[in-house]
């Protein structure tokens, strides 16, 4: 039977719930001795208006580092995108929902997308020692909707 107290106390326990996730979901990625986190998430941490993130958005590593990207959230990937990876660097695209790792030993900076997301600037920036190697031919890919903007200010950091 549903009482006023049990559904005050499911209606608190729900309440309760997905922040507790939030907070697992928003710890800081870790890095450390060559080994980095992405985040992949529906909303930034400390910022829900800010939809579909990579955290950190911005990740600089050194030649030969490996990168993963977790699925902390459903319905999303990594893949890099097409021109903004440094001449003889290997490309890459996961499936969905799936903890991605890469590793980077070519110098120069990356941008990668989530392919569901990228319209609306789900999209991030890895810098692999030195920058200039293909920075400026970063900055002439153009890219729709939402991306467009989120690429500029990524690349504004670097």
């Amino acid at each position: 039977m549903l009482t006023r107290r049990s559904l005050l106390l499911s209606s608190a326990a729900a309440g309760i719930y997905p922040a507790y996730l939030w907070a697992e979901a928003c710890r800081p990625p870790v890095s450390q001795g060559g080994q980095h986190a992405v985040l992949m998430l529906n909303a930034a941490c400390g910022d829900a208006q800010q939809t579909n993130v990579f955290e950190p958005a911005v990740l600089h590593v050194a030649p030969g580092d490996t990168v993963t990207f977790h699925p902390t959230h459903a319905g999303h990937n990594t893949a890099s995108k097409r021109g903004m990876i440094p001449d003889g660097a290997e490309p890459w695209n996961s499936s969905l929902d799936v903890a991605h790792a890469v590793t980077l030993t070519v110098p120069g900076v990356y941008g990668y997308i989530c392919v569901p997301h990228y319209e609306m600037g789900m999209v991030g920036v890895i810098v692999v020692g030195d920058p200039s190697a293909n920075l400026e031919a970063v900055r002439k890919i153009r890219h729709p909707g939402r991306a467009r903007k989120a690429f500029r200010d990524l690349l504004a950091q670097v």
